[in-house]
């Protein structure tokens, strides 16, 4: 495939298809090594990057004045959650521009030392009362570093284990992928409930906050040990041995001949961070300031939303590659948005029935999985990092970054079902694309 041809859409095999490693049905041996490393490692990553949103009632006490306002606080400590988010387009740019012409794995595993470092660093810096306005700043600082980190991260571990894989079995491996990357929330989210279960809130407050991020260096440091077992992309090898490598910028060609590509692997972004930044990030938050609800209640509930979470993105990839990406999306989608609206009408009326329904909802959001599949098939291999890290990213950056300030905005202004109203909008626009998805494949079947 050269890098101008138009990647495919389905799985099943096309002439000068690149998107997978091998032709085969199965999962190698080599195969299953590569995904559980690849997943363990991101995993540990993700947790490094996600455990700050499990302690921002915390942190908008110890690093904001005692005496500004509580709404004004939490604004801001979204803010500084957000500009993780809007730093992933950075990092993600530069390390995807030397995933494509120097190596998929090298990248794979620098971002990981990269987000090992400030994470830890998290854990040592002083607070308000010690240096007063430096603190936040600080704060904000080692933020954006791991979101430079975490932007090289999620595109590259997509693409590494998508040309791996047999062409069959793509739907499931970046879904895999994914399940795992998610399982460092769920990590996180064990580790916020057993500090508020072994400590008082006092203990937390004064000094036990920080083991969180203590221990999340030491997991980025595990992570990066892992992935020295890992091999470079089959695909990488073979392109680089015949000199296919992209000549020009890789960015440059993705601009110039994929825009479509982007704009459909951007809102497909969207959707994603819909449901993971408010159903599984907020949510815990939420759910404590606005219903009331007891902050171990919460988290053991979000633990239960995580695995749900987990498992439903590995359903999500195993239906990919039986029914379609399409119809998989659309009617994941739909599950969504009805998922989420339930999970908060329960915590306004019927809070004893907060785990079924908080689990349930993370099971829905697992339509996130079938998402790689929508992005992978998009790019051409000689850009496919490039393409899939810039839409990615830059998409996460926009909404992703900006959707806790917004939907915290407006439920101060009146809007109490904000949270509900905006994913239930975004699994509209996941449904459209799905269609369409499923429209584009009928067409090239007929």
């Amino acid at each position: 495939m050269s890098i101008v041809d138009p990647p495919i859409d389905s799985p099943p095999p096309v002439p000068g298809d690149t998107v997978a490693g091998t032709g085969g049905k199965y999962l190698t041996g080599q195969d299953i090594r590569t995904l559980v490393l690849a997943a363990l490692g991101g995993a540990l990553e993700f947790y490094d990057f996600v455990i700050f949103v499990f302690f921002t009632a915390v942190l908008s006490r110890l690093f904001f004045p005692p005496n500004m306002a509580e709404w004004l606080v939490q604004v801001q400590t979204f803010g500084i959650f957000a500009a993780g988010y809007l730093a992933r387009p950075l990092g993600g740019i530069i390390m995807a521009h030397f995933g494509d012409v120097a190596g998929r794995k090298r990248m794979f595993t620098l971002s990981v030392f990269l987000m090992a470092l400030p994470t830890f660093a998290i854990g040592l810096i002083p607070t308000y009362a010690t240096v007063g306005f430096l603190a936040p700043i600080l704060l904000l600082v080692l933020r954006i570093l791991q979101g430079a980190a975490i932007g090289g991260e999620v595109p590259g571990a997509w693409v590494f284990v998508a040309e791996h894989v047999p062409r069959h079995r793509v739907g499931f491996a970046v879904a895999s992928l994914t399940s795992g990357l998610t399982a460092g929330i769920l990590l996180g989210s064990l580790v916020a409930a057993g500090m508020n279960a072994f400590y008082s809130h006092e203990t937390i407050m004064a000094y036990a906050w920080r083991l969180p991020f203590m221990i999340g260096g030491v997991f980025g440091l595990i992570a990066v040990h892992l992935r020295r077992w890992l091999e470079e992309t089959p695909i990488f090898e073979a392109m680089r041995r015949e000199r296919r490598l992209a000549e020009a910028l890789p960015l440059g060609l993705v601009l110039r001949r994929h825009s479509a590509a982007v704009l459909i692997s951007m809102l497909s972004t969207w959707v994603l961070t819909a449901g993971v930044v408010v159903v599984i990030l907020m949510a815990p938050t939420l759910l404590q300031t606005r219903y009331h609800l007891a902050p171990l209640t919460v988290l053991i509930a979000s633990c239960f939303a995580n695995v749900g979470l987990c498992l439903g993105c590995l359903v999500a990839g195993a239906a990919v590659d039986v029914i379609g990406v399409g119809i998989t999306l659309a009617i994941g989608c739909i599950a969504m948005g009805g998922a989420t609206w339930l999970l908060f009408d329960v915590a306004a009326s019927a809070p004893a029935w907060l785990l079924p329904a908080y689990s349930f909802a993370g099971f829905c959001v697992g339509v996130v999985g079938a998402i790689p599949s929508v992005l992978v098939h998009r790019f051409p291999a000689a850009v496919r990092f490039s393409g899939i890290s810039f839409s990615y990213n830059i998409a996460y950056a926009i909404f992703g970054g900006l959707t806790p300030v917004v939907v915290t905005l407006f439920m101060k202004q009146g809007v109490g079902d904000m949270p509900s109203l905006y994913v239930g909008a975004l699994s509209i626009v996941g449904t459209l694309i799905g269609l369409g998805l499923m429209r584009r494949t009928s067409a090239r079947a007929g």
